[in-house]
This record gives C-alpha cells, sequence and structure tokens, in this order.
C-alpha cells in the first residue's frame, strides 16, 4: 500500500488548513516535512498529540509555521498510520506543503480515499460512510444531527440486528442439515414465522423512513404559483433573505422558473418562482406558464398565492383549481394583506380546504403562519433519529430485504419446503450487507467513494 496526501480543508483564504497524509511512510514523510521546535523527532511526540514546529521543501527552505499530529495504525481515521500538518490557511502555503510531502514520496489522494481505507479497514461501515457526506453537506440542524448519529452507527445497528436475526434463522438450519448426528434442535415453523414477521416489521418502519429522510437531505421542492403579481417572486425574495427575482408592477415579469433555497418552519425548502398563470399571446411568456404548470407537477409542497387586496379574480380560480388537482401538499396563501384583508377566502377551495394564511411580504405579518403550516405537512421525527435512509442505494437495499422476507414468509405459510425458506431469508441477508458493505460489489463500493471530495 502506498501513502497518500491530500489537502483535507477547503482552498480558500482562513484561519488555518490542514494537509492530510496516509499509509505505511506517513510519519516518514512528516519527518522529513515537518521539524518540531523542541529539537526533537516528530516520531518521539506521543500519537494523537500536536506539535509545534516549521514545515519545509525539498530545498530546506520554510514554507510555514504549523503544529503537526500522526495517528498510530489501528488508532488512527484510516486505520493505516495517518499524519496531519495544520498550516495557516492560505492555498498557496497548503499547495506547497502538498508539493513537497509528494516530493517526500506520497501521491495524490484520490477522492474519498481516506474513507475508502477506513471502511476496508473495518473503521466505518458504508452508512457510517455515505453520513460522512451528508454531514459535510447538511443544509440544516436536522440534516447534520441525522448524520451525526448514524456515524456513530444507529443506521448500522438497526441493520446489523435484522441482519443476526436472519443468520440465526439459516445458520440453524444449515446446522440440522450439515450435521444429521447430531443432537440440534431445529426451530419450529411457528419460532421461524415469529422471527420473520419481526424483522419484517422492523425493515418496514425503516423503509417508511425514507420520505423524510429524502426531505431532511434535499429539502421540499416547492412550486410558488399564482396570477401575475400575486406576489410571487416578493414571497420568494422574503423567504430567500435577499432579491433572488425580478419584482415590479409589471404583469408577466417573470417569465422562466427561478429557484432558491430557504429554510421555513424547520423545513428546508426549494423554492420554485412560476410564470404568472394567465392566457398570454406572448410566445416567450407562453412557455414561462407552461414550466410553471411542470414546476408544480415535479413538486411535494405547492404555494398557491392569490391577491388578498382584491376580490378573487378568474386567474385565482385557476390556480386553485390546478393546486387541487396536483394531489400534493399545498398551502393557499392570501398576500398583500398591508394593503386589506378579506378579499380572498379559503371558502374558494370547496369544503376540504388546505391550510390558510393571510401575508405581507411588506411587513412581514403572516409569515409566522405560513412556518407553522409548513412544519405541521412536514413534521420533524424525533430529535435522536439517526436511522433515516437519505438515499436510493439505502431504500433500495432495504426493500429488497423486506420483500425477501416478506417472500419467505410467504413460503412459510404456504407450506413449501424449508430450502425456499432459506433461499429468501439469505437474499434478505444479502441485501442487508449491501446496505452495510459486508456484501456489497466492488464497483458499488467505489461509486459510493467516487461522490466524496479529495481529501475525505
Amino acid at each position: 500500500m502506498d501513502t497518500i496526501a491530500a489537502i483535507a480543508t477547503p482552498l480558500a483564504r482562513s484561519a488555518f488548513g490542514i494537509v492530510r497524509l496516509s499509509g505505511p511512510d506517513a510519519l516518514n514523510i512528516l519527518e522529513k516535512l515537518f521539524t518540531p521546535v523542541n529539537g526533537k523527532p516528530v516520531s518521539a511526540a506521543r500519537p494523537r498529540s500536536m506539535v509545534y514546529g516549521c514545515v519545509h521543501d525539498a530545498q530546506g527552505r520554510v514554507i510555514d509555521h504549523p503544529l503537526a499530529v500522526w495517528f498510530a495504525a489501528g488508532k488512527s481515521y484510516t486505520g493505516d498510520v495517518d499524519a496531519e500538518i495544520h498550516c495557516h490557511g492560505s492555498p498557496v502555503v497548503l499547495g506547497e506543503v502538498l508539493s513537497a510531502a509528494f516530493a517526500a514520496g506520497a501521491r495524490q489522494a484520490k477522492p474519498g480515499e481516506f474513507a475508502r481505507r477506513a471502511f476496508l479497514n473495518g473503521k466505518l461501515d458504508l452508512t457510517e460512510a455515505e453520513a460522512i457526506v451528508d454531514l459535510v453537506d447538511a443544509e440544516t440542524a436536522e440534516a447534520a444531527r441525522n448524520a451525526a448519529l448514524q456515524l456513530d452507527g444507529a443506521l448500522r445497528t438497526l441493520a446489523e440486528d435484522a441482519y443476526g436475526k436472519l443468520l440465526d434463522i439459516t445458520s440453524r438450519f444449515y446446522a440440522v442439515v450439515d450435521y444429521p448426528d447430531e443432537d440440534i434442535a431445529d426451530a419450529s415453523p411457528a419460532e421461524t414465522e415469529a422471527a420473520l414477521a419481526e424483522i419484517e416489521a422492523s425493515l418496514d418502519r425503516l423503509l417508511a423512513t425514507y420520505a423524510r429522510g429524502k426531505i431532511v437531505k434535499n429539502g421540499v421542492a416547492t412550486a410558488i404559483i399564482g396570477a401575475p403579481n400575486a406576489g410571487k417572486s416578493s414571497l420568494l425574495n422574503r423567504l430567500a433573505g435577499f432579491d433572488r427575482a425580478i419584482v415590479t408592477d409589471i404583469p408577466g415579469t417573470t417569465r422562466d422558473t427561478v429557484e432558491e433555497k430557504a429554510l421555513v418552519g424547520g423545513v428546508l425548502l426549494r423554492l420554485i418562482d412560476t410564470a404568472g398563470l394567465r392566457e398570454t399571446d406572448d410566445a416567450v411568456e407562453k412557455l414561462g406558464v407552461e414550466r410553471s404548470r411542470r414546476a408544480v407537477e415535479q413538486a411535494d409542497l405547492i404555494l398557491a398565492l392569490a391577491d388578498g387586496s382584491r376580490g378573487p379574480a378568474r386567474e385565482d380560480l385557476e390556480t386553485l383549481r390546478l393546486a387541487q388537482g396536483a394531489g400534493k401538499p399545498w398551502i393557499f396563501v392570501a398576500t398583500k394583506k398591508d394593503l386589506a384583508a378579506g378579499g380572498v377566502t379559503p371558502g374558494l377551495c370547496g369544503q376540504d380546504p388546505p391550510p390558510f394564511v393571510e401575508l405581507s411580504n411588506v411587513t412581514g405579518e403572516g409569515f409566522d403562519a405560513l412556518e407553522a403550516a409548513v412544519a405541521a405537512l412536514f413534521p420533524a421525527p424525533p430529535a435522536e433519529s439517526g436511522t433515516l435512509l437519505t438515499n436510493a442505494r439505502q431504500a433500495d437495499a432495504v426493500s429488497r430485504a423486506r420483500d425477501a422476507v416478506r417472500s419467505a414468509l410467504d413460503a412459510l405459510r404456504g407450506g413449501m419446503t424449508p430450502d425456499v425458506v432459506l433461499t429468501e431469508a439469505e437474499a434478505a441477508s444479502n441485501a442487508l450487507g449491501e446496505l452495510t458493505g459486508r456484501t456489497a460489489r466492488e464497483d458499488m463500493v467505489a461509486r459510493i467513494f467516487e461522490r466524496f471530495c479529495v481529501g475525505k
């Protein structure tokens, strides 16, 4: 195995930056680059202890006065010998230190190679590795908490519990078949059925978390629709906290979808400002209206706006019909409350109205009610979760495991031979093994770690 090196912090001016090394020669390379001010070799310092000194290039010229630390094999992040140099956060300085590491025998690390080595050395399973990406990419406190708990093994523990129960079922079957002369009690059909039913219920609960997990990780695609000048762009700007969309009193200003993210009621919304819904002969505006309708089809949430300072217009009724017919969660928003109120009412939506909010993009009145309505539609799970499935790979593995367990139950209840039940139980075990990495194919593992940035 060779020794790899990479800059582990963003290449931007900052207080400090880190160059990271891992591999059998990591400590030797560190000693070539770094000289402690105490005059002792850095290898004399205790592992995990910071040492102050200077780092120099291959010609002996001083690059910086950083801190350095090394980690013993088996006690490090990767499981190999690791080392870090904590420099001042100049991209030039970090680049010079990295070049010096290359000159001393290291090579450039590939994306995710540190984490991949940790996985191969048994320091991480795949759910924990993916949690690193989720933690780095987290845009809400909920996303960060879920990723941190997964990094602690919350999802792995749940998957391993189901895997262990399946292993008990299959191993007992093989023991009875392979050692017929031994006095090994076979599990009764009732015991096996109870165990499989318990596993099925557990996997059902886990798979049900995927809907929330996608929201936590990616946010809620939210289409803001309404007639021209209903206040759509003003609402997006107010929620985003800056002027993202152009706002004028001229109808038809927005001719394409405009997107921005905002945290509303503790929920990350991917807001999509759309062209005003109206009949038009303008070819460009007509294309914008068509895109607005497609945005509704792809949205997870619809904010249907109507100008609350006047009575409902034909375009407002069309907006409500579009929102009602989409089959998605939606909120009826009456805007311009600072000008007047009561121009539109929930009664326009019929006998089963959605949440109704009156607000003003000018004064901010009513935005607390909008946040409450969003939070009610997408309630947060318990704070101490960590078991939300957050990507399609995880959901697919759990789904296949759950389906195989169901097939095993059907076979058992249908009186089929034990080998059929065994085949399905083993298929479920393999699927759960893919979730954690026990049975994952090499190409799958490679694809996962390709998502990582260099230095992670």
